[in-house]
């Protein structure tokens, strides 16, 4: 799989240039760049069909748990539970990695486009709490986004609203959004199934 774009939203204070971003930063890039489709093919590649209609196009729960598998090994924390907004259960974050006494959030985006500003206003609220040091959202470019089930969230959609997190007034942390692609499409690979079952792609 292939990362074809990293906006930095929020680079505030000095975390970014810690050794322990650095290891961050290697860790998911390796955790994206590592998923594949076929299993064992090296490369990402997509059912060439829309995933516009009911039953058609690929899933994107099993491609994230393939992520989370591969950031689990590394030591990350998985669907942690982050009390940064004020609800009787706070929803848990996708993966997180312990820094001091904060914590580093990673959103991996299976939802729709409302789910995308969610992420980003709780992350950016965990940085504005100093719960969070840091958080990425990752989500696939529009390119991507036809093959997957209908309506997920996707970068060009999220992109005009980056100025509204940027505007924020922080002393550290840092946001990311990370856009991710398929190396390319084939009507000779299978469908990713849709549902939750992340062995899918192992």
């Amino acid at each position: 799989m292939k990362i074809v774009q990293i906006e930095r939203i929020i680079d505030a204070g000095t975390f970014s240039q810690t050794e322990t971003w650095r290891t961050i930063e290697t860790q998911i890039f390796q955790a994206i760049r590592s998923i594949e489709w076929p299993p064992g093919s090296g490369s990402f590649i997509l059912h060439d069909e829309s995933g516009k209609k009911r039953g058609e196009g690929s899933g994107v729960k099993p491609i994230k748990q393939a992520c989370m598998g591969i950031l689990k090994s590394f030591g990350w924390q998985l669907e942690t539970r982050v009390d940064i907004t004020t609800v009787r259960r706070p929803g848990p974050m996708d993966a997180t990695y312990p820094v001091k006494d904060r914590l580093f959030c990673l959103e991996w985006e299976t939802g729709n486009i409302s789910s995308s500003h969610r992420s980003l206003n709780k992350m950016a609220l965990g940085i504005l709490k100093k719960i969070l040091i840091g958080g990425v959202l990752i989500l696939p470019t529009r390119e991507m986004y036809q093959y997957l089930t209908d309506r997920v969230g996707n970068f060009r959609e999220i992109s005009p609203y980056f100025p509204l997190w940027r505007a924020l007034n922080l002393e550290e942390g840092l946001l990311l959004v990370i856009a991710i692609e398929h190396d390319a499409v084939s009507s000779q690979v299978p469908r990713i199934k849709k549902g939750t079952d992340g062995r899918a792609l192992q």
